[in-house]
């Protein structure tokens, strides 16, 4: 699992904070959603301009759709006044955003890698840095593999990253390959007696085929050191893209099946309804939420303070 240092961000308890950087949603979107059951009456009219905010606000269709018809039936069966509805209409969205925990492979012996995967772009850079940095104060041994090596720029940033941090980079030059950094950082993880071994793969766009082969192949050389590697596959993805996320998510999740998502950049821009679509469609548990570029801007994902935040 995630270190559990990271609930300790410095802007306060995680409900203060979501309330903070989904100001913008809760504003334009959800809030409006809210206010539509403040009405007299619960007509045609209010379920139609419900879906059309929810969608704007990037929950998606089938989301969308399964949501207010779920409300929509209590409502009806229980005679339902517009506070009753509204408050039904967070438990169901906090429903949708507990999804159990995923099955992650147990670690025999140190070290536990933490696949990370994501496409170029999406702040995965900085959150391993964060993860890293988080473990490290929890007290554990640090190791990070530079296995993007498709871009100079990739291993350089990665570097600087972990000099930030204080922890140590296994790279190889640019064009290398990926599997053989993989090879020799968990090799030096397992004699240096690291606890934690980060591997950065390459994020080139998630629809070639090339990329998806070549992380099935670092994660097999990872279970070639180690039959039970790697023990999570954390996806990191840009809040900002909305609907283009959920499509990522699939594209990961099929190739090397995901444990856990870490959802970057959810401070003030993102719609953050793609998280609900994440998880009903998928069936992925939202991790970590990354709120700023410094090293402790994350903190752990709670259901009932996410929607407590994004609704009222």
């Amino acid at each position: 699992m995630p270190p559990a240092a990271y609930i300790l961000y410095q802007g306060g308890p995680a409900i203060n904070i979501f309330q903070k950087v989904l100001k913008n949603t809760r504003d334009s979107w959800f809030g409006k959603a809210m206010s539509l059951f403040d009405r007299t009456s619960i007509g045609k009219e209010v379920w139609e301009e419900l879906e059309e905010l929810l969608i704007s606000a990037d929950v998606g269709v089938a989301t969308a759709t399964k949501l207010i018809e779920t409300v929509k039936e209590h409502a009806a069966a229980e005679k339902l006044d517009g506070s009753h509805v509204r408050d039904l209409l967070k438990q169901e969205m906090v429903k949708i955003l507990t999804v159990p925990a995923a099955a992650t492979t147990a670690v025999n012996a140190p070290p536990e890698v933490m696949l990370v995967v994501g496409v170029n772009g999406s702040g995965k850079t900085t959150s391993i840095a964060k993860l890293a940095y988080l473990y490290k104060k929890e007290g554990k041994q640090v190791l990070i593999a530079a296995a993007d090596t498709f871009r100079a720029a990739a291993i350089d940033q990665l570097k600087k990253q972990g000099e930030r941090v204080g922890v140590d980079v296994i790279a190889h030059q640019p064009g290398a390959d990926p599997g053989a950094v993989v090879y020799d950082a968990l090799q030096a993880a397992k004699s240096r007696g690291t606890d934690i071994l980060i591997i950065d793969t390459a994020g080139r766009l998630h629809t070639k085929f090339n990329l998806m082969e070549e992380l099935k192949k670092v994660k097999r050389v990872a279970a070639k050191l180690d039959a039970t590697a790697p023990h999570q596959v954390i996806l990191v993805l840009d809040a900002t893209t909305g609907q283009n996320g959920l499509t990522q998510a699939r594209y990961f999740t099929e190739a090397v099946g995901i444990t856990g998502i870490f959802i970057a950049k959810l401070d003030g821009t993102a719609k953050g309804g793609i998280i609900l679509a994440i998880c009903d469609e998928l069936k992925l548990p939202i991790q970590l939420i990354g709120i700023g570029e410094g090293l402790e801007d994350m903190i752990t994902f709670n259901a009932v303070d996410f929607v407590e935040a994004l609704t009222s």
